[in-house]
């Protein structure tokens, strides 16, 4: 199986819903992409616009001001204080890592690839492209022998899991004994709502806490998308084991996938300013106080979502009944059914609309109805 054998591309599906939400006389509330609506920090347009003389080709590897940032905002933000810049390298956005990093390992036919029950998609397409083999499974018990490449991702895009230290030590010690390559996708990881996260760093896989001393065969992989608006940069890296790092460096070199030289520059400006960063999390606050009660008062019940970037939402019956439903009221939200054969009850609503809409949405929701 390779790229051409892929399904079409599942969001195409959608679009019935999205012209019957726009027919509604007050506009459509689109939740249903990720996608950031607020302005990239001008703190970061500013570093942009500085390093336009960009010249020469720029390095795979990322400049030695990127890498200094970002084993910084490690030790700083995530609580990793022991990386080197030999542990990391700047991405074109976590999406292209996600689908290639069974390719830049070394993947191929017949190899097994693990990720979450309900999962964003690209982890099973990675897996496709290389002719492997994807399986859904949480439990770290339930990992096979000969298993390749762990996925784990937290917070969990769509429904928030995310997973506590002991949780996290546990996937480490599982995926050591059948010899796996262990990858969290950790992107919403400032994004902690309630429960502990509220208050609490949300762990890494990085975290020594969970690695025992040693990042051997441990990735983390992190995104600039949503805490600083940056998704229209592509920017994005991966961090961990020394020997893998430079494993996939290697790949990328040949293959030439480098992040633009401004933007590289524009990402160490961001990871090294937190103040916009708080600012972000308080709209995407903001917009959850809003609309988590409003759906609750609808007759939906929400499933995790104590962090990340996405109210996770059922009705009990099935997904598209609900995108229906809401799109009755001129909701557009995300089918369960796109994030595996587990979730067809659920549908995904995004925090990335602006609060006047998400303000609209709410009223929808708790209106009488007709």
């Amino acid at each position: 199986m390779g790229v051409r054998d892929l399904a079409d591309y599942p969001w195409d599906t959608v679009a019935p819903y999205r012209e019957r939400a726009a027919r509604h006389p007050d506009g459509l509330v689109d939740l249903s992409i990720g996608s950031p609506v607020d302005s990239t920090p001008e703190v970061i347009r500013r570093a942009l616009a500085e390093a336009t003389d960009a010249h020469a080709y720029p390095q795979t590897v990322g400049t030695a001001d990127v890498r200094d940032a970002i084993v910084d905002w490690y030790a700083r933000r995530r609580g990793v204080p022991d990386l080197t810049p030999a542990n990391v390298m700047p991405t074109i956005g976590s999406k292209e890592l996600v689908a290639l990093l069974p390719l830049l390992l070394g993947l191929g036919p017949g190899d097994l690839v693990v990720h979450p029950r309900v999962a964003y998609p690209t982890y099973a397409v990675g897996a496709a492209v290389v002719g492997a083999r994807a399986l859904a499974a949480d439990d770290p018990a339930e990992w096979p022998e000969g298993t390749k490449l762990i996925w784990i991702n937290t917070p969990g895009n769509p429904d928030g899991r995310t997973w506590s230290v002991d949780e996290l030590r546990a996937a480490v010690r599982r995926a050591r004994e059948i010899g796996a390559v262990l990858a969290s996708d950790e992107c919403y990881a400032e994004l902690g709502w309630d429960g502990p996260w509220a208050h609490e760093i949300i762990p890494s896989v990085l975290d020594p806490r969970v690695t025992g001393g040693s990042r051997s065969g441990l990735l983390s992989v992190y995104s600039l998308s949503k805490q600083s608006n940056l998704a229209g940069y592509r920017a994005a890296f991966i961090a961990g084991c020394a020997h893998l790092v430079g494993d996939v460096l290697a790949a990328r070199k040949h293959l030439g996938l480098m992040p633009p030289a401004p933007v590289q520059h524009a990402m160490a400006v961001a990871l090294r300013d937190d103040e916009h960063v708080a600012a972000q999390k308080q709209l995407y606050r903001a917009r959850r106080e809003v609309l988590l009660p409003a759906l609750e008062r609808a007759g939906f019940r929400i499933d995790g979502s104590h962090a990340g970037l996405y109210l996770w939402a059922t009705e009990g019956r099935d997904a598209w009944d609900s995108m229906g439903r809401l799109a009755s009221l001129g909701i557009l939200a995300g089918p369960g059914h796109f994030y595996g054969d587990h979730s067809a009850q659920h549908v995904r609503l995004s925090l990335t609309a602006p609060l006047e809409r998400v303000q609209q949405a709410a009223a929808r929701l708790v209106a009488p109805r007709p």
